[in-house]
């Protein structure tokens, strides 16, 4: 599988993203935006684009830290007041990433989606109510309380661990928000899984936050289902739009 990492030019300096492929063939494939979590662009996100790629997707993961201070607890809080004020410098990037993949020969600027994990989730459900994605995968990210900032969403995948004391209630207000608007969604709470049930971290880093209320870990059984939901969720909504036009 082709893999490389690429620098895409912003008007904030250069985005630093890990590209992955499929194997080359003749056909136009989706692309998919990855968005990672609070750690930033690591071993474990580029795993998650691997299988994007894996499952016929190109997929680009940018670091949303490689643009601005070179301080990364000053990165952090400068993304972090993005995401909540729901403006700023992140959105520029993720918006670039998003044409950047776009414009790439081998990916059809029709079929393309967003996933993102814990900050990325946040990130991700924002960005798809103001770009031209077509589906959005949220795992237990921030869900805003305003109805309003999601307004002209695509429609979205979302899943939360119910062990995650601090994050599960975000699902109940998603769901909430994409009833009203009637955006179609599928929003799921795994009752074995805690926070970052997706993600594989080192462990240490495991320890740590397996300590917090979050419950967090990774959970295989709730990943693997995730992963097979997703990845239908993603394909009949892309296949629409590729039917559409």
């Amino acid at each position: 599988m082709p893999t490389r990492t690429v620098n895409i030019p912003t008007g904030n300096g250069n985005l630093t993203a890990y590209l992955a492929s499929p194997d080359s063939d003749d056909a136009r494939r989706p692309g998919v935006l990855v968005l990672h979590e609070l750690f930033g662009l690591n071993d474990d996100i580029r795993r998650i684009a691997r299988r994007f790629a894996e499952n016929g997707y190109v997929a680009l993961a940018p670091d949303l830290y490689s643009v601005g201070p070179r301080a990364r607890p000053l990165c952090i809080r400068r993304t972090m007041q993005a995401l909540r004020s729901g403006e700023g410098r992140a959105f520029d990037d993720i918006e670039a990433a998003r044409s950047w993949l776009a414009s790439q020969e081998a990916v059809d600027e029709s079929r393309i989606a967003v996933a993102g994990f814990c900050m990325g989730g946040g990130f991700a459900i924002l960005h798809a109510a103001r770009a031209p994605v077509g589906a959005a995968a949220d795992f237990y990210g921030a869900v805003p309380r305003e109805q309003e900032a999601l307004e002209g969403i695509c429609p979205v995948f979302a899943g939360y661990g119910e062990r995650d004391r601090v994050f599960v209630g975000q699902a109940d207000r998603l769901r909430g928000h994409l009833d009203q608007l009637d955006v179609e969604h599928e929003v799921t709470v795994y009752p074995d899984a805690g926070h970052s049930f997706m993600n594989r971290h080192g462990p240490l880093r495991s320890l740590l936050i397996r300590l917090s209320p979050m419950a967090a870990g990774y959970h295989e059984e709730s990943a693997e289902a995730a992963w097979t939901t997703m990845l239908d969720f993603f394909e009949r909504n892309l296949d629409a739009l590729q039917n559409v036009s």
